[in-house]
């Protein structure tokens, strides 16, 4: 197996949270210490290490990192110029587009934000696709997605729609890139949810962007079925229920979103009628209580990163956070999703998708007087702080300002584990890896982490010279699924979604098929 690189790692200068006199320079200089000793009592509470968490300052010209986690983050945002001439050089020679996640490698982030060549684009997964698009129109000869599997089947299928059928696509991996969200809707458990609710017609089946282009061709071989991401799905749901008044919804894989969204609803439904229709303008506290009733989510997938900021984390934001403003994305857990939610009817927190929480951030920038030290908890993947960096900065210095914005890692007490080894009783990062803990907040992403810098100058090099790049397509399924390709079929819930998205409106075709089906 191909490990992330950052599982790679070796020890930064001080692992993270240890107090200054536990410092150390080199081998030859580490404490004798064993886990019960008590110089490190301050790390432990009821048995278990906990630490603050780790922060990095961003002022216009500068990062102050606090923290090994938070150094490693502003390592990397300081890329090697040569590198960056590299990575530019085999991209403009080339021709090569890149779209790249939010949550990729801090190390590739770093460089190709770095990078001078216009067609790189970072994003979250549905601009990624459309971004390829415009790289297509702009006439690049190929495109290179760093981001786990969907997203670069997405990236396909939307190509092939906008008729960019000859253009090459490329991962950055041979192995392939899974997710936990996609495996969890190729389950028997969302087929039996699927089949439910073909069970209750009319239907309609909302499925988020994060599954496999197999899956979302087999739910619409199933029940009529659109494609929604964490920006747009609750207009989705409300725009559904107000088109489709006796239809039932459904939504999966993520329970936690699904969860978010009852939760929302529920908060609708006794809101008062001006408040209703400034989320949507068709809709009455009647009507989303009425909604409330035809409303089904799966509950039994998540994402491995936004899983752990559980209870723990909730509980030390209450307790050392108290004055920053809070950001989650809507696939948390519950307890984060309401502190954060609590915080946005107050006007200092925002839930939503990356791109919402990143444009909450520079929001409350341009707001604030100059001079002012902003802290924000980032409740969703870390890879989000090169993105988070390099905005801040260029608004500051847009502004002119000597305002700073302090992002706060909501990172696991478990971040730190004890290993059992005399001359190393300590080392950042759970014993499961990657800083995450069950009970806890996660740093990063171990899927996304198997998109490194070295396949990045590989694959472009490859790409400029069309050769070698045997095995780097996305896997695209050639199984037929009710008749149709798997691309073809899969690809309708995708153009469903683009069409809402371009007149606010469900699709007339998807509209017959909801009271149509089965008929």
């Amino acid at each position: 197996m191909q490990y992330p690189r950052q599982l790679l790692l070796i020890l930064p200068a001080q692992p993270h949270g240890i107090p200054p006199q536990l410092d150390w320079v080199g081998p030859e200089s580490r404490p004798e210490l064993r886990p019960e000793d008590p110089r490190l009592a301050p790390l432990t509470k009821q048995g278990q290490l906990t630490t603050a968490f780790p922060r990095l300052r961003i002022e216009r010209d500068r990062l102050v990192p606090n923290g090994t986690f938070a150094q490693t983050q502003a390592t990397y945002l300081q890329p090697d110029p040569a590198t960056v001439a590299e990575l530019d050089q085999l991209l403009t020679r080339g021709n090569v587009g890149v779209v790249a996640h939010f949550y990729m490698d801090p190390e590739l982030q770093g460089v190709l934000s770095a990078c001078s060549w216009p067609q790189i684009h970072i994003s979250d997964s549905l601009v990624m696709a459309d971004r390829a698009v415009a790289m297509a129109q702009a006439g690049v000869r190929a495109v290179l997605v760093a981001g786990v599997d969907f997203m670069s089947e997405n990236v396909r299928a939307v190509l092939d729609a906008a008729g960019f059928t000859h253009l090459p696509v490329y991962r950055l991996a041979r192995d392939r890139i899974g997710c936990s969200l996609a495996e969890a809707a190729e389950s028997r458990a969302y087929a039996a949810f699927l089949a439910q609710a073909a069970a209750h017609r009319p239907a309609l089946h909302v499925v988020y962007i994060n599954t496999s282009l197999k899956q979302k061709a087999a739910a619409q071989a199933t029940v009529p079925t659109i494609t929604c991401t964490s920006s747009n799905v609750v207009q989705t749901i409300l725009q559904a229920a107000s088109q489709l008044p006796t239809a039932s919804i459904w939504y999966g894989p993520d329970s936690y979103m699904g969860d978010n969204l009852l939760t929302i609803l529920a908060t609708l439904a006794k809101a008062d009628p001006a408040t209703v229709r400034a989320v949507h303008p068709a809709h009455t506290p009647a009507t989303v209580a009425a909604l409330l009733g035809r409303f089904h989510r799966f509950d039994q997938g998540h994402c491995i990163v936004h899983h752990l900021f559980g209870a723990q984390v909730v509980e030390q934001v209450r307790r050392d956070h108290q004055d920053a403003l809070l950001t989650a994305h809507l696939e948390v857990p519950g307890e984060m999703f309401a502190l954060a939610h609590a915080a946005q009817t107050q006007g200092r927190g925002m839930v939503g998708s990356t791109a919402n929480l990143l444009d909450f951030i520079l929001a409350k920038l341009r707001q604030a007087p100059d001079g002012t030290a902003l802290q924000v908890v980032l409740g969703t993947e870390a890879g989000m702080i090169t993105s988070i960096v390099r905005a801040v900065q260029a608004e500051l210095r847009r502004l002119d300002r000597t305002s700073s914005v302090e992002v706060i890692f909501p990172v696991a007490a478990e971040a730190i584990a004890t290993t059992g080894d005399a001359s190393l009783p300590v080392v950042p990062g759970a014993a499961g890896g990657e800083g995450c803990s069950v009970a806890g907040g996660c740093a990063t992403c171990p899927y996304l982490k198997m998109n490194h810098l070295d396949g990045l100058l590989a694959v472009a090099k490859a790409a400029g010279n069309g050769t070698g790049l045997a095995g780097f397509e996305p896997q695209m399924d050639a199984a037929r699924i009710a008749g149709r390709s798997v691309v073809e079929l899969g690809s309708v819930p995708i153009l469903h979604m683009r069409a809402f998205q371009k007149t606010g409106a469900l699709p007339p075709e998807l509209v017959a098929d909801v009271l149509n089906r089965g008929n």
